[in-house]
């Protein structure tokens, strides 16, 4: 049995932006849901964070959650189950009152999909695999409990695991010792949106990008082999974010008038500056880039080329968040981890914050 495994899907990501959603949509129809009708693939486990915020969703959002998701993964009749992450439930201290007991509800009346609001063990073609929502205060015990207590080889579930990268470079200090986990042949998890693994413990990374702390990482879904065991990623080759590195001395106005920008649409994009010595040319790209309707352009320049190599540049046109912990790792304090995990936590918050 091969099951379709897609975790951190967020919808309603960066204040319900009409560029996000359309980039999501994009994903959905053109991408996931065709795989799985091509491969048969009839169940899907989701790992969490099903929707961006917590306290309250858009309109718009909702909508486009059920016609776009939803109401295809029932009419395909895909078997769903779906692990609660931290984003999905209302309070901190309890999965209790959630997203999912709103959004989703069946179309017949009598089917409902499966929601997992505490730890439990549900065997899919034979295999039995401990699903682990977000462990929230009051289930903590409960959760430790059945971890320790499981006789199945596979876990799955929402979860803060110490030592792992939440974004490229960005670790966590807080969670769950790893070795936690050990008594498991395999255990995968959303919540961190940066792919990686141990060897035992396998961050799946999420679908798409979602901020700058995503730019050039691979992201996708993965199809599990109950029978096997094997994990394989589906790519999303569509990217939101794009670098174009300007450079006046490498390029001429007939190239720069000549290029096919029409890629860019609906994408954020960052200018580099490395060189520019004729504001009209310069211009003209960012004319070039507005006619085409992108999403959004921000400039990075005052780069002296001649002291930076390519990958430097790179760093020097880093994301919010890389650029808070590389500054916080310069810093000669003793509570490194706890301003990090603050900054995290405040960047992920204004992210979201409802502008008027």
């Amino acid at each position: 049995m091969k099951i379709a495994l897609l975790n951190d899907t967020h919808f309603g990501a960066r204040n319900d932006s009409p560029a996000f959603i359309k980039y999501f949509n994009r994903f959905y129809d053109e991408i996931f849901f065709p795989y799985l009708q091509e491969h048969n693939i009839t169940t899907l486990i989701h790992l969490g964070d099903v929707v961006d915020r917590r306290k309250f969703i858009n309109y718009n959002t909702a909508h486009n959650f059920q016609h776009k998701f939803w109401k295809r993964l029932w009419d395909k009749k895909i078997d769903t189950h779906i692990i609660l992450g931290n984003h999905d439930t209302y309070y901190k201290n309890t999965n209790e009152i959630n997203a999912m007991q709103q959004l989703i509800t069946s179309h017949d009346g009598v089917n409902e999909p499966f929601i997992y609001e505490k730890p439990t063990t549900v065997n899919f073609d034979g295999l039995d695999i401990l699903l682990l929502p977000w462990i929230a205060p009051d289930i903590e015990e409960e959760s430790i409990y059945a971890i320790d207590n499981s006789t199945a080889q596979i876990a799955m579930g929402h979860l803060e695991v110490k030592g792992f990268e939440m974004h490229r470079g960005t670790f966590s200090y807080e969670g769950t010792p790893a070795d936690v986990f050990q008594k498991f042949d395999m255990a995968m998890s959303g919540d961190f949106h940066h792919k990686s693994d141990n060897g035992n413990i396998y961050y799946l990374g999420n679908p798409y990008q979602i901020t700058w702390s995503d730019y050039k990482d691979i992201r996708g879904f993965h199809i599990f082999d109950t029978k096997t065991r094997e994990l394989e990623h589906i790519i999303n080759p569509f990217e939101i974010f794009h670098k174009i590195y300007y450079d006046d001395e490498k390029m001429t106005l007939e190239s720069i008038q000549n290029e096919d920008y029409s890629k860019y649409k609906d994408c954020f994009i960052k200018v580099v500056i490395v060189k520019k010595t004729n504001p009209f040319w310069f211009d003209t790209l960012i004319d070039k880039l507005y006619k085409v309707d992108v999403a959004d352009i921000s400039v990075a320049e005052n780069f002296d080329a001649d002291l930076l190599d390519g990958e430097d540049l790179i760093d020097e046109a880093e994301d919010t968040m890389t650029i808070l912990s590389k500054y916080v790792e310069s810093l000669s304090i003793d509570n490194k981890k706890d301003l990090s995990n603050l900054l995290q936590t405040l960047y992920t918050e204004a992210l979201t914050v409802e502008t008027i």
